[in-house]
């Protein structure tokens, strides 16, 4: 059998190029002939070629590279997932890049792959992004122990703690998907490559954060999902920033725990109550978007009226009493009972029904004064004393109240002391003097929450844990 050699133009002096071939025909002879060798590309092992997908089978694609004889690409060279299917990684007629490994195998073929051409045009790509901060894009092709593989081209690990900005329980949902990442780490030599998709989020946060705080302002009432809970309050995720509700800013009624009255998740209707546009920061009320129960009490009640409560905490210096949804009135010690009250306990504990007359109404600092000796016909009975925990009777600060509302009642008592001291077998003689006193020194009052408190500069105070708790 003879082998037909096609012309070479440099081994044929008499060789002329037809004009217009592209160097395609040779005019050898008077004869035209093609130039094959034209059409042959040079190329080393090592170098990117470009081909078009002439073949498909389970094992290997073959690709026409203009070479004489079809380039191969092994089922393992296509693609850095593991275990592809050639027919799901390049379709017929598809031009493709290889990366030449070898330009004869030991059966004369020529081996080609496609992911170490592209692994090499990624890894310039990646290192451009590194370098610019630009953000890159992959599909997730695989979930591991503590993250995702990303393929950029490159086998790209994001770490479980970079895929959102909030921990992610479950990294399955990711699978297929496609993310944008920054590239946090590089190493050519071990061909590692870190990313972080966070750092994308909360860049975007960033701007979204700048666009809402543009918008809002103090005073309006917005929608919100409660995103998380703290001890000190719960955040509302408006739209791409969150603002905080302050405990005390939750319920009119006092409240041990956000997590009473909410749950992570809950939509909820808030108002804007004090934006710091420098430090990006929202404070929310949830109660300012509630009835108010202090104004039914301005409008419904009357100082000197009676009506029935129930008593929610005993202090060493009286006892509150919870006349409606959300309002507590202060009974102090003295408005207990007509004779001398050492500890409330004996008197009154959490949880009993009592009825209450008004003694006073501050409207402006929405506080209570109330009395339960000064109802006709009720007297409670003297109860046993027993040893409380140390944390069962709560010392409440100062409340600052009216001196007046109670001076009635130390009147009463300074007499009361007259007569004990005039009485060698009282039980107190030199007692009841100090205890005349008490009231007169501060009496505490009732409040329509907690005791005396600045929710504005606890809101303050808590924002700035919350930024702390969320950085």
């Amino acid at each position: 059998m003879s082998t037909i050699t096609a012309p070479n133009p440099n081994e044929l002096p008499d060789a002329k190029v037809v004009e217009g071939s592209n160097g395609l025909l040779l005019e050898i002879d008077g004869k035209i002939v093609p130039n094959y060798d034209a059409t042959i590309h040079p190329f080393s092992e090592g170098d990117v070629v470009t081909g078009h997908v002439v073949r498909i089978d389970n094992d290997e694609v073959l690709v026409d590279i203009g070479y004489k004889s079809e380039g191969v690409i092994p089922a393992n060279e296509l693609s850095i997932r593991k275990s592809v299917d050639p027919s799901d990684e390049v379709s017929l007629g598809e031009e493709v890049d290889a990366l030449v490994l070898t330009k004869e195998d030991q059966d004369g073929r020529l081996i080609l792959s496609k992911k170490r051409a592209r692994f090499e045009k990624a890894w310039r790509r990646i290192e451009a992004a590194a370098q610019s901060g630009e953000p890159v894009e992959g599909s997730v092709i695989e979930v591991v122990k503590g993250g995702l593989i990303i393929d950029l081209g490159v086998r790209g690990f994001l770490p479980a703690s970079l895929v959102d900005i909030r921990r992610v329980p479950n990294l399955d949902e990711y699978m297929g998907t496609t993310i944008e990442c920054k590239v946090i780490e590089l190493n050519r030599s071990r061909n590692n490559v870190v990313l972080s998709r966070r750092a994308v989020l909360e860049e975007q946060r960033k701007e979204d954060r700048e666009r809402i705080l543009d918008r809002l302002q103090p005073g309006q009432v917005v929608e919100g999902v409660i995103s998380n809970i703290v001890d000190f309050g719960a955040f509302v995720d408006l739209d791409g920033i969150d603002g905080l509700i302050h405990i005390s800013e939750l319920s009119w009624s006092h409240v041990n725990h956000p997590s009473e009255i909410l749950n992570i998740g809950d939509t909820v209707s808030v108002k804007v109550l004090d934006i710091d546009r420098q430090r990006q920061r929202i404070s929310l009320g949830l109660k300012q978007t509630q009835e108010d129960p202090w104004q039914r009490v301005v409008d419904t009640y009357n100082i000197g009226d009676e009506l029935e409560g129930t008593v929610t905490k005993v202090v060493t210096f009286g006892a509150f009493v919870e006349i409606l949804d959300g309002v507590e009135g202060l009974v102090h010690i003295s408005e207990l009972a007509q004779h001398h009250v050492e500890n409330p306990r004996e008197i009154i504990q959490p949880g009993d029904p009592v009825r209450v007359k008004i003694l006073e109404i501050d409207s402006e600092r929405r506080r209570l004064s109330l009395s339960i000796k000064r109802v006709e016909g009720q007297v409670l009975p003297v109860r046993p004393i027993v040893a409380p925990a140390a944390d069962e009777i709560e010392d409440v600060p100062e409340l600052g109240l009216s001196e007046e509302v109670f001076a009635e009642d130390v009147v009463g008592v300074a007499d009361t002391a007259e007569a004990d001291a005039a009485e060698p077998d009282a039980a107190e003689p030199k007692a009841a003097a100090p205890e005349a006193a008490a009231p007169e020194a501060a009496a505490p009052e009732a409040q329509a929450d907690e005791p005396a408190a600045d929710p504005a500069a606890d809101a303050a105070s808590a924002d700035d844990d919350a930024a702390d708790s969320q950085a």
